[in-house]
């Protein structure tokens, strides 16, 4: 029996290492499985048609899926031989099995019974053991049934650059009302150590027309990033009409300015700073309406080891009169090949400043998270409180999920913040 990576479940016995073995669902290695021991493998291993280019035995690769249940889980794979006769160690919880994989085109073949002793995020290993062709064998989907695998098992089915990337989580922060317009928004963000994940955008300050926060963005580069989008709707920076572009005012020393696109198009600036996990970081932005129709907003940013408040830029956004409205931060990972990697941001200490001329803390939330979260694509996300301070968690297929539209209201007492205005650069 020949199954395709287009079918998301079955209900067939199959037969196969001498085990007969009912499967009800497909889990599409193509969104699913990441290698977990070499970050690198992942674009060259993990494409369209699943696992591919599979050489190395020291390699593992894990693919993941949720369970609502415990007891034995049925294992298969969806797979062919690359020319020859191969080997792989099947892992499950604390079981391995070792299955022969001799067939040359696409076919299932059954691994055989696993026992899951907790529900939750599960995964299935695979490693090479022995082959006889130039690579182990190509697998497009890994196969589970039995009594673990029944009510719902969630994995991604569909969406898979989306899906690998992970859930992204967010802080919607409660305004109190009648304490005037806001002009400025303060926020911190401290990263635990070990959670500033290759990928990670922890954003602090978050507002109506863009956002403002710290990236990860390679192994030895680290961005402090403040964008604004257009209020022209478009991808392509490029169809944006010149009456609707944002316009550049001032920016910082070293600070790179310039546009972008593809989610939504605008201003974009960005200092490259090799932020530290442990340290805390302080974000200041502010929105001046100019009167004729456009509105001013600047971003600073204050790091510890610099001990000043540092100017990333002012744009100025056409078409628009406002103060900071809709705050909020959020965690994403911006690169599929780490959304099997855990990483955490807390948030503290936020405040905003009013047109009359007061600071008012902030200490309500609503937690929320995106798409693929909201269809349970993806379910390895959380946030609210933790030790008196705001906290978002995502990526890493923990288990314990926080419902989304959550609300959390933390202690006030933060540190006013103690800035001059005038003396800002």
């Amino acid at each position: 029996m020949v199954v395709t990576a287009s079918c998301n479940t079955l209900d067939s016995e199959i037969t196969g290492q001498n085990q007969k073995l009912q499967f009800e669902y497909v889990v599409p290695t193509r969104g699913n499985s990441w290698v977990v021991n070499d970050l690198d493998k992942n674009k060259q291993l993990i494409g369209d048609k699943g696992i591919t280019n599979w050489t190395d035995s020291s390699t593992k690769i894990h693919t993941y899926f949720k369970v609502q249940h415990t007891g034995n889980l049925n294992v298969g794979l969806v797979t062919k031989s690359a020319g020859g006769t191969a080997t792989i160690k099947v892992s499950c919880g604390n079981e391995s099995k070792e299955v022969t994989i001799k067939n040359t085109t696409l076919d299932t073949v059954s691994v055989g019974v696993f026992h899951i002793v907790a529900p939750g995020y599960q995964w299935v290993e695979l490693q090479g053991l022995e082959k006889s062709a130039v690579a182990f064998p190509d697998v497009e989907s890994v196969l589970i049934g039995g009594e673990a695998a029944t009510g719902i098992v969630y994995y991604v089915k569909d969406d898979f650059y989306w899906g690998r990337r992970g859930p992204s989580v967010h802080l919607n922060y409660k305004v109190p009302e009648n304490g005037g317009d806001v002009e400025c928004f303060y926020n911190e963000i401290t990263v635990p150590e070990n959670n500033d994940v290759l990928g990670s955008y922890f954003m602090a300050d978050g507002f109506g027309q863009g956002y403002f926060g710290m990236q990860v963005n390679s192994p030895t580069e680290r961005r402090i990033l403040f964008s604004v989008w257009s209020p022209y709707k478009t991808d392509n920076p490029g169809e944006i009409p010149e009456e609707y572009k944002i316009q550049l005012l001032k920016k910082g020393e070293d600070v790179h300015a310039g546009e972008f696109g593809n989610e939504g198009s605008g201003g974009q600036s960005y200092f490259k700073f090799n932020w530290k996990a442990g340290n805390t970081y302080r974000f200041l932005l502010h929105a001046q309406p100019t009167g004729n129709g456009a509105t001013d907003f600047t971003a600073w940013f204050f790091a510890p080891e610099v001990n000043q408040w540092k100017l990333i830029a002012s744009w100025r956004r056409p078409k628009t009169d406002t103060y900071l409205t809709h705050l909020y931060s959020f965690l994403e990972n911006f690169m599929t090949e780490t959304g099997y990697i855990t990483r955490k941001g807390t948030y503290s200490n936020q405040w905003v400043y009013t047109t009359k001329k007061q600071w008012v803390e902030l200490t309500k939330i609503k937690f929320t998270a995106d798409a693929t979260a909201r269809k349970e694509s993806r379910m390895d996300y959380s946030g609210g409180i933790e030790n008196g301070v705001f906290f978002l968690r995502n990526c890493g297929f923990f288990s314990d999920t926080t419902p989304i539209d959550s609300y959390f209201e933390r202690q006030p007492g933060g540190v006013l913040p103690q800035i001059n205005f005038d003396e800002l650069p």
